[in-house]
């Protein structure tokens, strides 16, 4: 493993480089690699953003958004671009098997990887890693890479619009206790160069379809359920459900902080049937370690509060492995 510092002596000359980030991207996966992007092209490199999976529309406004390759659109030419680079940005993951088929290919390439990320446990398969896990989110690391190469007189409008969309969405519009004093001198010089904070926020948040506002609804009034022995709140969705709302990718983002926003909850899950996998989102508050549920019952993991994980199991058979599990933490949840 190489210091971070020594990448600047080897980006002072053009490179190829390829920026990815996990499947299904949210604000700070897109914002951290656009961010990047922007800065990268800046100082005359070859630069393509490859993902995994699409990602919201509500993401799609992020300056660069039309330069971005879909892997599972364009696997051959994704595929050549990753052959071809000297260097790899691998943001907001810690581990290739996270990215699912792009993993291999990445694995195999012969570029140096470059990890920056906020996530526990990094695998480390990186050969540069800028890693903190007490950051609020990997923009924010964005940010300090910037600054470590001594570019920071480079933040412009674009780079700092997509920074601030990866701070602002990660960090719950700066309500989460991983935001510190260094997040918000972060956003102020984002903010002096250019981001205009109150419409990145309308774009992100106040531009739902009509069927998304329903399917909330849909969600809070019939799929809430409520275990106040355990401080809990559950909501599960079958296929069904998402195809009846005709569910989009991004449009169960957030669902889950509405069940944890109910008073005297400390936990809250949303589980959803895939049909290729049933997937877990699981938030809570305070001490109460999401994360550890996440990687001790459905192979996850992520941040203390906010973490992910997946069942083989049907979704029936999901749930009441989740409502099984709680009785074990009743007395940490009602700490």
């Amino acid at each position: 493993m190489q210091a971070i510092t020594d990448l600047k002596p080897l980006l002072q000359t053009p490179k190829n480089i390829v920026i990815t980030t996990h499947p299904k991207p949210d604000g700070d996966a897109m914002g951290s690699s656009l961010g990047l992007y922007h800065y990268l092209l800046l100082k005359g490199h070859n630069v393509h953003v490859i993902t995994p999976t699409d990602y919201p529309f509500f993401l799609h406004w992020l300056p660069g958004n039309g330069e971005v390759l879909v892997y599972t659109e364009k696997q051959a030419e994704a595929e050549k671009l990753i052959a071809d680079a000297d260097f790899i940005f691998c943001l907001d993951f810690n581990g290739l098997r996270r990215i699912n088929g792009m993993g291999d290919v990445i694995g195999a390439s012969l570029a140096q990887k470059v990890m920056i990320d906020h996530h526990l446990e990094p695998e480390g398969f990186d050969n540069f890693r800028l890693w903190n896990a007490a950051a609020c989110a990997t923009a924010e690391l964005v940010y300090d890479f910037m600054v470590q190469m001594g570019d920071k007189h480079l933040l412009n409008k674009q780079i700092a619009s997509c920074l601030y969309c990866g701070i602002m969405t990660d960090s719950g519009s700066f309500r989460f206790n991983s935001v510190t004093s260094h997040v918000h001198k972060v956003v102020a010089d984002l903010i002096e160069a250019g981001a205009d904070n109150s419409r990145i926020h309308e774009l992100v948040y106040d531009t739902y379809s009509e069927n998304r506002t329903r399917f909330l609804g849909y969600c809070l009034k019939d799929k809430l359920q409520v275990f106040p022995e355990f401080r809990t709140a559950l909501i599960a969705l079958t296929q069904q459900d998402l195809a009846k709302y005709e569910v989009t990718s991004g449009d169960t983002e957030g669902i889950v902080n509405y069940a944890l926003s109910i008073n005297n909850i400390k936990f809250a899950v949303i589980i959803i049937d895939r049909a290729e996998i049933v997937k877990l989102s699981l938030r809570s508050k305070g001490e109460f370690p999401a994360n550890e549920v996440a990687k001790k019952y459905f192979e996850g993991g992520g941040h203390h509060n906010a973490a992910g994980g997946q069942s083989n199991l049907s979704l029936e058979a999901t749930v009441e492995k989740f409502i099984s599990i709680l009785p074990e933490y009743k007395e940490l949840l009602n700490v």
